[in-house]
């Protein structure tokens, strides 16, 4: 239970481990669809190596459609590239990073599906049995009064009667699912390879483009999660003051208004502090969206240094003299 929770902890640490921890469901509900998957050969020369090929290649294509709309960094990466330029330039190589890392998750699920076909070797049988030389093989069987193409296409049916005291049909299996094995083996073995080559060549390569190119793309990713985070903690707030004054215009005969001296107009509460800090001085319906059309037209500029001291409101009285009496911040 406690290993459960720290895989639980580790995929919702970020959202890169959230598209890692997606990426694996994807691929073992891949491998499970597969094995849950009735395959039933049709054993007709013409439609045998279509429906083969079209389980082996189709769900692939539906599971890379998937793996691309589930990723964040898809979300993040056409954002980055379809937003206008404004003041801040866009950078190439975080894009080009960004879709990399897309397609090497959205990847996984379908290469499962097509070793897993190939190591099976169900669907190569019946997408290639009709292209055995059948002269390799003894007990062909030549008393059902078909022609070769049909006898070879009935390969994948184990239950045809043509085959009933033959051991052709189990040699023709063996030699294409041995090819089957041999492509999926082989397929896998490239990956491995390819895969601890590009490890052992990567810190080759300029190392400190790379930190700065990973850097900026966990920025962007980071940077939309905390502006959807703030847009829905001012949508909050502006709601409930919203809301609040219409309930207070309700009873406007009911209350007295008094005005209030400049000496206590000037305090505030801290709760009124940290909705004015939340509301950012928005307090109208066109200013909020005169700052989201800012905002997708011109990002800021990544310059914090103006932020860096933030003015308090400091409250000073002083005698008729000019002296200070007390000073509240």
């Amino acid at each position: 239970m406690d290993r459960l929770k720290l895989v639980l902890q580790y995929f919702q640490s970020n959202s890169e481990s959230i598209s890692n921890g997606i990426c694996v469901i994807l691929a073992l509900v891949s491998v499970k669809l597969y094995t849950s998957f009735d395959f039933n050969c049709p054993c007709i020369p013409q439609y045998n190596k279509l429906y083969a090929l079209g389980v082996m290649f189709v769900p692939p294509v539906i599971l890379f459609l998937l793996g691309v709309m589930i990723n964040r960094h898809t979300g993040v990466m056409m954002e980055e590239w379809a937003r206008p330029a404004g003041k801040r330039t866009k950078n190439p190589a975080v894009i080009k990073y960004l879709f990399s890392a897309m397609m090497q998750r959205a990847l996984l699920a379908p290469m499962v599906w097509i070793l897993v076909t190939l190591l099976d070797g169900k669907c190569f049988i019946c997408a290639f049995s009709m292209s055995v030389d059948p002269k390799h093989f003894t007990g062909l069987p030549n008393n059902t009064g078909l022609d070769l193409v049909k006898i070879l296409a009935k390969v994948p049916c184990k239950e045809d009667v043509i085959f009933k005291n033959s051991s052709f049909r189990k040699a023709v299996s063996r030699y294409v699912r041995c090819y089957s094995q041999a492509i999926g083996w082989s397929i896998l073995l490239f990956l491995i390879l390819f895969g601890a080559v590009a490890r052992v060549i990567k810190p080759c390569f300029n190392h400190a483009t790379f930190l700065q190119t990973r850097y900026w793309s966990n920025y962007l990713d980071m940077e939309q999660k905390l502006f959807d985070e703030t847009c829905v903690l001012h949508a909050r707030e502006f709601a409930r003051k919203c809301v609040v004054q219409f309930f207070e215009g309700m009873h406007d005969d009911m209350i007295l208004r008094l005005p209030l001296p400049h000496t206590l107009r000037t305090r505030k509460s801290h709760s009124e502090y940290e909705e004015e800090e939340r509301l950012h001085g928005i307090t109208r319906k066109e200013q909020m969206d005169h700052l989201l059309q800012t905002w997708y037209q011109c990002r800021p500029e990544l310059d914090v240094t103006k932020l860096a001291f933030r003015p308090s409101l400091c409250i000073t009285w002083e005698d008729h003299k000019g002296h200070i009496l007390y000073s509240d911040v």
